[in-house]
């Protein structure tokens, strides 16, 4: 009985792997939401890692205060954007930036006019507002397509559960349904 279940489930594999276009699909759709999945991490303004005063801090996931952490005066969060404190971070320790040094809501204020076209810093270029194309991108990807699998997911089980239904009992309630 397992032997012929396995065996089911490898045909099965077999036929999908057959479909050259829809493995590369699957293939390409699962490589480009697993990335999304790590957009803190890809795309951040805030450094991934930073070693200050033989303390290592994770900007990314944390919050840190900038008076308390770094010797600053402000009470809020360390804005690691401002010269000061990536000065204060290289005077006594060290950081390690994400590849691409916006956020989805970060403003690029070193670009002429906005929208900006491509360029070292916006790979894709900015939107109207001054905000990175790429980071925006990554961010909404992963949105959408956990959007996408929550949907389908409830779907499935609403339409299963609907046609179990329709199965058993049949007659009228096959004819609303």
């Amino acid at each position: 009985m397992q032997s012929a279940r396995r065996e089911l489930l490898h045909h099965r594999w077999r036929t999908f792997r057959a479909n050259r276009r829809g493995f590369i699909s699957f293939v390409l759709l699962t490589l480009i939401f697993l990335t999304s999945l790590f957009a803190e991490i890809i795309a951040n303004d805030k450094p991934v890692f930073v070693s200050y005063k033989g303390r290592w801090l994770f900007p990314f996931a944390v919050s840190y205060a900038e008076n308390t952490t770094f010797g600053g005066t402000l009470e809020s969060e360390a804005d690691y954007t401002d010269p000061w404190t990536i000065s204060e971070i290289n005077a006594h320790g060290y950081a390690i930036w994400p590849p691409i040094r916006f956020s989805y809501r970060t403003i690029n204020f070193n670009i002429e006019r906005a929208p900006s076209p491509p360029d070292g810093a916006n790979l894709l270029g900015t939107d109207d507002q001054g905000r990175d194309v790429l980071a925006r991108a990554l961010y909404g990807t992963r949105t959408s397509l956990s959007f996408a699998l929550l949907l389908v997911s409830i779907s499935s089980v609403i339409g299963v559960t609907l046609g179990a239904l329709q199965g058993y009992y049949g007659g009228t309630l096959d004819l609303l349904m």
